[in-house]
């Protein structure tokens, strides 16, 4: 008895699954970055990381 291995098709559905999580992930990154609380976190993040501080300089007078 021979076993067929067509595999006719399998990168386009691996492809298709690739791109639901895809998907599901952007709609998920959707949801949290609708949240205020989130938002002004990220803001904070990246504020601080652009904004240079010396951590051996005093503050000014």
């Amino acid at each position: 008895m021979h076993k067929l291995k067509d595999e006719t098709g399998a990168a386009t559905a691996e492809y298709a699954i690739a791109t639901m999580a895809a998907v599901g992930f952007a709609g998920l990154l959707v949801i949290i970055m609708r949240s205020d609380e989130v938002r002004q976190i990220l803001f904070d993040l990246v504020r601080s990381a652009l904004t240079f501080t010396n951590p051996n300089s005093s503050p000014a007078p």
